[in-house]
């Protein structure tokens, strides 16, 4: 025994991130259980990040040690974006310095599939299609090919339930390796093996576990409902294992594991940090029913098409009885005209429209004149959806209400314009796609450019559950 160390016998321990080695001096467990930093506290993700595939938005990292590549778990947290016909939206890829060589994980043609080998080698490919652009899924792969059954070498699930049916199912032979966290080049997260072909969306939570084939329950569990959500991992990681929060919007790439398997970032910046979450799932616009357009950022900016009448809407319906808020950004017009408000969904009668010059329309009628708008300007939208009255503001200042002259659901949106002209608009359901002021509802969710109306709520799911 010796006084130095608190007359223990062994080492004294030191914990770090993820170990706790050694033995521990009654004191050092008081002051490291007061301070928090051990044991550690284990949570879900509470920031997701936006991947933008018009600019190219990955994540990427070369690790410098060779593992088991035979045995592997990829879980991560996904809400879809654009959706382009045959167009291939890549999650995760790596290769070992050969293109015959390589594996990910991927959309195409809206499947979810596995690549394995190389050259389309070996695929795994559901026949259950992904096209809700509004929902969260929880995706998970496990791998594991030393099993002697083929079909147990790589095990797919979807927010807890496994994948039994597939389009094409060739499994790698036994002992194969794959590719993903390969030692010898680039890894990318939200590409595959060459950075080619990006994601385009959220991703919340994501877990690369080295070693280990896991099943869903690691990383969730469902509700009384029967709702799949996150849940705490609480395993290890091994090697070349990392998990990436989001937490940080200086240091997008940072692994919070405890390995510092931290990744390059690639044309994401901190405003690509994103509230919107499995948990806390906000409003975007919704391409699938639209009536024409193109949308970024998340499906939160929106190129009008250019007719009159082609609306774009929000993906959930701010209606319920609640009061709802949202702010729009005008970007960029081809002839200085926006148009934005609420519409029913049937091709944009009845709707409110205010318009930049200032005229505001019910149904087609001009009603009243309002301040006009411009580039960079923003436009508040405070909807009551049980008196269906909606208040206009021009950055921060109320313009006027107007009520809408039928008992429909109504969305958000924007339209298009006669003579071929189109618009640009970036919307703020709470979560933006640009750089905000950081104002919240009073419920604490959001981040507005201008303070938020008393009584108005984020578009969100918890202020659906509590407001709606």
């Amino acid at each position: 025994m010796a006084k130095r160390n608190g007359g223990i016998i062994g080492p004294a321990n030191t914990p770090t991130s993820s170990v706790a080695a050694g033995v521990w001096r009654l004191r050092d467990a008081f002051n490291s259980i007061k301070n928090g930093t051990w044991p550690l506290t284990r949570s879900v993700a509470t920031n997701s990040l936006r991947f933008n595939r018009g600019s190219s938005d990955t994540l990427s990292r070369t690790f410098s040690t060779a593992t088991n590549y035979k045995i592997q778990t990829f879980s991560a947290w996904i809400k879809r974006a654009n959706i382009s016909g045959s167009t291939t939206y890549r999650l995760i890829g790596g290769y070992n310095g050969s293109a015959s060589f390589s594996s990910e994980i991927n959309f195409n043609n809206d499947s979810l599939r596995m690549e394995f080998g190389g050259s389309s080698q070996y695929i795994l490919k559901t026949t259950q299609l992904f096209r809700d652009v509004s929902a969260w899924y929880h995706i998970l792969v496990a791998i594991d090919t030393t099993q002697a059954t083929s079909s147990n070498r790589i095990k797919m699930y979807v927010n807890g339930s496994q994948v039994t049916a597939f389009d094409t199912a060739n499994y790698p032979a036994q002992n194969d390796n794959s590719q993903l966290t390969s030692a010898n080049a680039n890894n990318y997260v939200g590409s595959g093996w060459s950075g080619g072909e990006p994601f385009d969306g959220y991703m919340s939570d994501v877990f690369f576990i080295d070693g280990q084939a896991l099943t869903p329950s690691s990383f969730g569990a469902s509700n009384a409902s029967g709702v799949w959500y996150p849940i705490p991992y609480q395993g290890t990681y091994g090697t070349n294992g990392f998990n990436l929060k989001f937490a940080n919007s200086a240091s997008l790439g940072t692994d919070s594991s405890g390995n510092a398997n931290n990744f390059t970032v690639n044309n994401l910046t901190s405003v690509d940090q994103s509230t919107d979450i499995p948990t806390n799932n906000f409003a975007t616009m919704n391409p699938l029913v639209a009536t024409g357009g193109t949308y970024t950022e998340g499906n939160l900016q929106y190129l009008t098409a250019a007719t009159d009448g082609n609306w774009s809407w929000s993906s959930i319906t701010p209606s319920s009885g609640g009061n709802w808020y949202c702010e729009a950004k005008m970007i960029s017009s081809s002839n200085g005209t926006y148009q934005v408000g609420i519409t029913a969904a049937t091709n944009g009668t009845p709707r409110i429209l205010y318009v930049s010059s200032g005229a505001v329309y019910l149904d087609g009628s001009n009603v009243a004149t309002y301040a006009t708008y411009t580039t960079n300007d923003i436009i508040g939208m405070a909807y009551n959806s049980s008196t269906k009255s909606l208040t206009f503001y021009k950055n921060g200042v109320s313009q006027g209400s107007q009520t809408a002259s039928s008992t429909n659901d109504y969305y958000f949106g924007s339209t298009g314009q006669s003579g071929g002209a189109t618009h640009t608009v970036a919307f703020n359901f709470g979560s933006p796609p640009y750089s905000a002021n950081g104002y919240t509802d009073a419920a604490g969710y959001g981040n507005f450019s201008y303070a938020v109306p008393s009584g108005y709520y984020a578009l969100c799911t918890k202020n659906l559950n509590t407001y709606g």
